[in-house]
């Protein structure tokens, strides 16, 4: 480790900052995961062999700089994955989608060399064709902050970061702003947590900062189990040093000495970025002891998951990490209190921390012109389901679903009609046409209850069964409960058991009534919020849907989830004519003679299966 005062960490900084403004051509290669699992390596590896055998210098950090070099770099994910990989040429800004091994020499040759754009490899929709990226559709009602650098820089470069203003952050909290400054600016800027619950990220501060106690942790929640949910993993693999200089301006301002990143297991590339950041940030003396010449100290270590959903929940995360089970606990004491190996906690998600350096830098003022009064700033989402174009984006609070439904994703897939969005992952609640104008911020998604969660959106067509979207996110979250406490462990079972019932047509109404009657027990019962918020699918989709309830329930039929009817019929050839069927069928559907076949009158047949159930002979089949 590289011992630097903040005299000589700015002096490389300034001779970071001259190597990148001298920068020439430079070739953005898309390295996040989904690029990477549509090849987007072996397009770098084949450009940076191109370039070689072509006679063309190739400088891949900025460290390695040179003036006269061909620049190639590993990005972070730019969203709009269904078009990877992707390619990001500068200064021509330009950028190649679907890129494949094969393109790369007319690459080279063309666009680099030649200065000519390629036409056939440019993103088309509607018959127009885009040659940057940002007049792309996908991204004009976008606003990129936390999400600014991913796809523009080399995420695996720590100079890049810091040539572009990375830690000058961190820099004025340490050296121009008191623990209480730094609290209360971030309290003026109205930051509330992005990991869902939307508690005001300056209070959870201060109230750590009141604490007294000679240790304290900066714990970053980066655990995201959500189904369809991928916002802090784009963070973590394409920006992580704005999570790490989050930590550590959060570290001043508590006065804590030790920091953890909290990933799930199931993200070994974030993994690797965020093991990469933290320890060229020890190289150049921004993380250990005494940093830039002062009192502070401050490290950084990353702990894994084991995949449990529950472990999002503050009090199982820390729980893990202390070798414990990930499970809930009573509360009070609250985190601020008593945490981390019982020591006040600062734990906030990596979305959250990946907003305080714009903050600090910018000021309260101009974070708070983000957004709306309520909820100021952006907010990232993974977009899903059946839209057209599918992605990670990022907004100001309180733009509309239909903005980014329509807008932004282009709208339904093959002309159907929007039915709903599931908002929030499992704990979230679904969101009907009537609130496409609803600006999305914590306030007014509380007030339809529904809840932000994490992020996550799962757009739904006409052809949803919105009985079987609640069944499906009940039985993930009754697999996923810790089990601690009898309401979620026993009432989500008893749920999701009423929920297959309904969902195999073999339900009552007294199987709505139950639903109704746990969903109120378990919010109010449950211990912590992943069993609070459980009910939160089946409540909202019974409230907007309760027709497709009761479809299943009355005409033991859905055409969303069955397809065409299928009807009953009795074999000639099976049945004995013993008359069971017809003595047992309540609508006297079933007709025929003693000892002759019997047959089934398909209009009148309510599907109830008594026949089939009682036939000793197996003659009755669906058809």
């Amino acid at each position: 480790m590289i011992r630097r005062t903040k005299l000589t960490f700015d002096a490389q900084r300034w001779k970071a900052e001259e190597a990148l403004a001298r920068e020439g051509v430079s070739i953005m290669v898309c390295a996040g995961t989904g690029c990477i699992a549509g090849g987007a390596m072996a397009v770098y590896e084949t450009l940076h062999r191109l370039c070689k055998e072509k006679g063309l210098p190739v400088s891949v950090s900025l460290s390695e700089h040179a003036d006269d070099a061909v620049h190639l770099k590993k990005t972070g994910c730019h969203g709009f994955c269904e078009i990877g990989p992707l390619v990001n040429i500068s200064p021509m800004n330009v950028i190649y989608t679907h890129v494949k091994p094969e393109d790369c020499e007319e690459i080279i040759e063309k666009t680099i060399k030649g200065g000519k754009v390629i036409q056939r490899l440019l993103f088309e929709e509607d018959g127009k064709k885009y040659k940057a990226r940002d007049d792309i559709p996908f991204y004009l009602k976008q606003q990129r902050l936390i999400l600014r650098e991913c796809g523009l820089s080399n995420c695996e470069d720590i100079w890049e970061y810091i040539a572009k203003g990375g830690y000058s952050a961190f820099e004025k909290a340490l050296f121009e702003m008191t623990d209480e400054q730094i609290c209360m600016e971030v309290i003026s800027s109205g930051l509330r947590g992005r990991g869902g619950g939307g508690f005001p990220t300056g209070k959870k501060w201060d109230s750590v900062r009141r604490q007294d106690s000679p240790v304290k942790y900066i714990v970053c929640n980066g655990d995201e189990g959500d189904p369809g949910a991928f916002m802090d993993e784009g963070i973590m693999e394409g920006n992580p040093h704005s999570i790490l200089e989050g930590m550590m301006i959060a570290a001043i301002a508590v006065g804590a000495g030790s920091g953890y990143i909290y990933v799930r297991a199931e993200y070994p590339l974030a993994v690797d970025r965020l093991q990469k950041a933290i320890d060229q940030a020890r190289d150049v003396g921004l993380l250990g002891e005494n940093i830039l010449g002062t009192e502070f100290s401050f490290d950084i270590r990353i702990n894994r998951g084991a995949g449990a959903f529950v472990c999002g929940e503050g009090s199982a995360l820390t729980a893990s990490i202390e070798g414990n089970r990930g499970m809930p606990r009573t509360k009070p004491p609250r985190t601020v209190e008593k945490g981390l190996w019982a020591k006040p906690t600062v734990l906030n998600n990596v979305e959250t921390f990946a907003n305080i350096p714009y903050i600090i830098n910018e000021g309260a003022n101009a974070y708070r012109a983000i957004g709306n009064a309520t909820s100021p700033g952006t907010k990232a989402f993974a977009l899903a389901g059946n839209i057209r174009h599918t992605g990670l984006i990022e907004v100001p609070m309180g733009t509309t679903l239909r903005e980014i439904i329509f807008d932004i994703g282009g709208g339904i897939k093959d002309g159907k009609k929007f039915k709903a969005v599931q908002i929030g992952g499992p704990s979230g609640g679904c969101l009907t046409e009537e609130h496409l104008d609803l600006p999305l911020d914590y306030d007014s998604l509380k007030h339809v209850g529904a809840i932000m969660g994490s992020g996550g959106l799962v757009v739904m067509d006409e052809d949803t069964c919105m009985a079987e979207v609640a069944r499906f996110f009940m039985k993930f979250t009754q697999k996923e409960s810790c089990g601690k406490c009898i309401p979620c462990r026993e009432g989500t079972k008893r749920m999701l058991e009423a929920l297959e019932r309904i969902v195999g047509n073999e339900g009552s109404e007294e199987d709505i009534e139950l639903l109704e009657e746990l969903s109120d027990t378990i919010s109010h019962t449950a211990l912590c919020g992943l069993g609070q918020s459980a009910c939160k699918p089946v409540q909202s989709t019974l409230r907007y849907f309760r027709e497709d309830y009761e479809r299943h329930v009355r005409d033991k039929f859905c055409p969303l989830c069955n397809g065409k009817p299928k009807v009953l019929q009795i074999d000639p050839e099976k049945c004995k004519g013993c008359s069971l069927c017809a003595r047992n069928c309540p609508v006297e559907a079933i007709t025929g003679e003693v000892k002759k076949p019997f047959v089934i009158d398909t209009e009148k047949c309510i599907r109830c299966n008594a026949c089939v159930r009682n036939c000793k002979f197996g003659a009755i089949r669906e058809v």
